[in-house]
């Protein structure tokens, strides 16, 4: 759908057209709203593209991305980046960090408006239903991430006035989520089940039962989980498994057979830096995003043990040998080797001190962990602009779909054989290959939990899942509190990319965390809104 992210502002364009009368006798171009818009189908269909310019350029590609910097599994170096005071437990109503509130509610107001004015448009009875649908989509995907992140908050369904908007109060979660169940489920058969074109990118029926599936999961609606995961599973749907991991998330390859929901992008839309931002500094980037020591031993090695394990194999003094493919693919670590071919063939060296190079733990620009994110932008090539990469953002896909069939069924303690076909599905993808889950080992509830949760982390690591399941499994108190670390100090030979390291040298990233379980896991409520609207009450704690 790379054509879709215009701007309302080209509507402007349709009083230019067949103009012999006076310049002041043409309709004031902010009439065209209401007055002239709702006449064809073009007119809603450019209408709709501005619900989805606010809903994908408002911030939930971004979010995407960058989300996991609230976690314990990356962390942001740059304080005006915004995720600081919430990962360190320290964000208030005045100072919150990074908020989803105004661009949120920017993005339900345009789609409310959408909804108002839809019914007036002269146009085929099937195509107006499906734009319905995807405005509600829209709405609902953006009250998801509201009360996830929020709790209460404001349930506006028309087009509201400033006066109106500032004095709405809240809804409970509860009514939050079942409000947007109650959508997904009346919008998902007006949609198609796929698109071709220019099209591509828009909301499909897929994305609308795999958002209910995961909306369900997480308020422990398990037997409806199950059934919407598996109507993904069958026909119509012919999502699968996409053959390899790395390039499943590179721009070359998008819209595959795993992507069930993305914001998709023209570079000239997301046009500041996102790969930049993601990237090391050698190669132009500003580690914006630096996974964590955690996040690195949370990878299995090729054996398919936990590093913890006597027989795992691991090697404290070679701890990225015999790893979880995943790993490499997500993470560049010390003497991880970037390309066989020039111009950028070399080994990642942030440890070594003698001499230093452009990738030095914590220098300007450089990973304060030593760790360096590779997920994304594995090929550098593939964007020959770094300030404008047109990379599209996946939010939901396949594998999710299968870890949240495996969850749901291990919750409701319905173990069968579809739990270890749904998670190995995953651990055999071609250039995965990890081994098979061993039957004898996760056998339980409580075993088959610990693997699942660990496989989500290692899966789905900078989706923006990761504060979610920390927040639905209740683990704060556990994963957020705390000094955050990095690698081992050493060197690396860039020659052979043989890493020596150094024990008792563990690299210390930021000040210490700190997780208050009885506020932490909503955010505050910016007081700027507040001061707005009395009628707002800010949640626990703050």
């Amino acid at each position: 759908m790379k054509n879709l992210f215009i701007t309302l502002i080209i509507l402007g364009s349709l009083a230019s057209s067949g103009c012999k009368k006076d310049f002041l006798d043409r309709a004031p171009l902010d009439s065209y709203t209401n007055t002239v818009l709702w006449k064809s189908s073009n007119d809603v269909l450019a209408a709709l593209n501005g619900c989805y310019s606010k809903w994908g350029g408002g911030n939930n590609g971004y979010y995407g991305v960058f989300a996991d910097n609230n976690s314990d599994n990356t962390f942001d170096q740059f304080p005006w980046e915004n995720w600081l005071a919430l990962s360190a437990g320290i964000a208030t109503p005045t100072n919150p960090g990074y908020t989803k509130w105004q661009s949120t509610y920017t993005c339900i107001q345009t789609c409310n408006w959408f909804l108002d004015n839809v019914g007036a448009a002269n146009m085929d009875a099937t195509l107006k239903a499906r734009t319905i649908g995807e405005a509600r989509f829209l709405r609902a995907y953006e009250y998801f991430m509201l009360s996830q992140l929020y709790g209460a908050v404001p349930l506006v369904e028309h087009n509201l006035t400033t006066d109106e908007a500032n004095k709405v109060t809240q809804a409970s979660k509860a009514d939050v989520v079942k409000f947007v169940l109650n959508e997904l489920t009346a919008i998902a058969p007006n949609l198609p089940v796929s698109y071709s074109g220019s099209d591509l990118g828009r909301i499909t029926q897929g994305a609308a039962i795999a958002l209910k599936a995961r909306i369900e999961l997480f308020n422990q609606m398990y037997p409806e989980c199950i059934a919407d995961c598996q109507k993904l599973m069958t026909a119509p749907f012919t999502y699968s498994i996409y053959p390899s991991y790395v390039n499943l998330f590179r721009q070359p390859f998008a819209d595959n057979q795993e992507v069930i929901l993305d914001v998709q992008f023209k570079p000239s839309d997301n046009n500041f830096g996102w790969a930049r931002n993601m990237t090391i500094n050698s190669l132009g980037g500003y580690n914006s995003i630096a996974p964590t020591q955690s996040l690195v031993d949370a990878y299995e090695t090729t054996n398919g043990k936990t590093i913890d394990d006597p027989a795992s194999g691991y090697n404290p003094a070679q701890p990225y040998q015999n790893r979880d493919p995943r790993l490499s693919a997500t993470v560049f670590y010390p003497g991880a080797q970037y390309s066989s071919k020039l111009p950028y063939g070399f080994y990642y060296d942030p440890i070594s001190s003698n001499p230093k190079t452009l990738d030095h733990w914590g220098d300007n620009n450089c990973s304060p962990s030593a760790y360096g994110l590779r997920k994304y932008t594995p090929f550098i090539a593939d964007f020959p602009n770094l300030d404008q990469v047109g990379m599209n953002v996946i939010l939901i896909r396949y594998a999710e779909i299968k870890l949240m069939d495996a969850e749901a069924k291990i919750e409701s303690n319905k173990i069968d054989a579809s739990v270890y076909d749904d998670i190995n599905a995953i651990r055999k993808r071609a250039g995965v290959n990890m081994p098979a889950v061993d039957q004898s080992k996760y056998n339980d509830q409580a075993s088959l939990r610990t693997l699942l949760r660990r496989e989500r982390r290692v899966e789905l690591a900078v989706e923006g899942l990761r504060w979610f399941d920390i927040q639905r499994w209740q683990i704060g108190q556990q994963v957020m509190n705390g000094q955050v670390t990095g690698s081992l100090l050493g060197t690396v030979n860039q020659a052979t990319g043989a890493v020596t390291l150094t024990p008792g040298t563990t690299i210390k990233v930021g000040a210490a965390r700190v997780f208050d379980p009885a506020k932490n896991y909503l955010w505050p409520i910016p007081q700027t809104e507040i001061d707005l609207n009395k009628s707002l009450k800010q949640n626990p704690g703050y």
